[in-house]
């Protein structure tokens, strides 16, 4: 394999996944339109400014590069925003997947693995999640990823696409080195949100109900280090051949559940900072916890969340925060 298409390779996690394929030898040829994804971000190979709904530029891209394999991430994410505008998430999730499986099927681009998302699995009960969990979405976001989901895999069966689905549970942390990292202007995931009070960037931070059937009444979720992320992409692409046309999923966690007040102490004691807590009414499209098996991963790919402490996650991610960032706006 020598290059590999990566939509949203300028965003946090695309940039990693971009670090590990050059590291393997792979040309990653990064798809973005900088809405979120940061040009300084692009360090690893050539890039291509579109937007995957801009299907005529799509094609363009996949009629001069013809890649060997596509590594699907760009999407929107916030389950808030979501929930205000589906109709946004259902554009740009669905319809630009669609926009890629089709130039993937006009230009002979055999393989593709997707980005997912554990919020397809909807409130997770008696305990931690498989690969075959019952789907329930509970947000328009996670909606519009199962469809894109299920759209690739129509055209796996249709056309002999070799697909791997990755179900991301939270990402979090950065590059041991700090050279590229999560830089955005309004962070809304927890550690971000929290360590921008701990650097003095906001007043407080703010826990969405504190009344969930939990053990300390905040969410629980599963914390995964963007490495780790990044480096099942890389045995997901060498893997591809195996499905000959088929697909696998995949879930990517560390099997931890913490909750949000756990995550908030664990900042507090990392970054020795100390700040408000708000306690605010539940968000629509929230869920009360979910962790992830991840057995299946392990034993068909060899993969091992190694670096999912959540202390070093923390610690990374202040690293890169401390370190200024990206310095110029995406």
């Amino acid at each position: 394999m020598k290059s590999v298409f990566v939509t949203g390779g300028a965003g946090y996690v695309g940039s990693h996944i971009c670090r590990q394929l050059a590291a393997s030898g792979v040309t990653p040829i990064v798809l973005d339109n900088f809405t979120t994804g940061w040009k300084q971000a692009v360090k690893f190979g050539p890039c291509i400014e579109v937007d995957i709904l801009n299907r005529e530029g799509i094609f363009a891209a996949f009629r001069e590069h013809r890649p060997d394999a596509v590594i699907h991430l760009a999407a929107l994410t916030s389950v808030e925003e979501s929930v205000a505008q589906p109709g946004k998430y259902e554009a740009c999730n669905v319809e630009g997947t669609l926009n890629i499986a089709d130039a993937m099927v006009q230009f002979r681009c055999p393989s593709i693995v997707f980005t997912s998302t554990c919020a397809v699995y909807g409130n997770a009960v008696g305990g931690a999640v498989t690969e075959d969990s019952v789907l329930n979405p509970n947000s328009p976001y996670a909606a519009t990823k199962l469809k894109a989901e299920q759209l690739l895999t129509r055209f796996s069966r249709q056309y002999k696409l070799s697909l791997t689905i990755f179900r991301y549970f939270n990402v979090a942390g950065c590059d041991v080195d700090a050279h590229i990292g999560e830089s955005k202007k309004n962070p809304s995931n927890l550690i971000p949100v929290v360590l921008d009070c701990a650097i003095g960037n906001r007043a407080s931070v703010k826990i969405f109900g504190t009344d969930w059937p939990t053990p300390d009444g905040t969410c629980i979720r599963d914390y995964v280090h963007a490495t780790d992320v990044a480096k099942a992409h890389i045995l997901g692409l060498q893997a591809l051949s195996q499905w000959e046309g088929g697909f696998e999923c995949f879930n990517l966690g560390s099997s931890i559940g913490l909750s949000v007040r756990q995550i908030i102490k664990s900042c507090c004691k990392i970054t020795g900072s100390n700040f408000d807590i708000v306690e605010a009414a539940r968000r629509s499209g929230d869920i009360a916890q979910i962790t992830s098996d991840c057995t299946k991963a392990q034993n068909q790919l060899g993969w091992h969340s190694y670096n999912s402490c959540i202390d070093q996650m923390i610690s990374d991610s202040w690293k890169w925060l401390v370190s200024g960032g990206y310095t110029k706006d995406p």
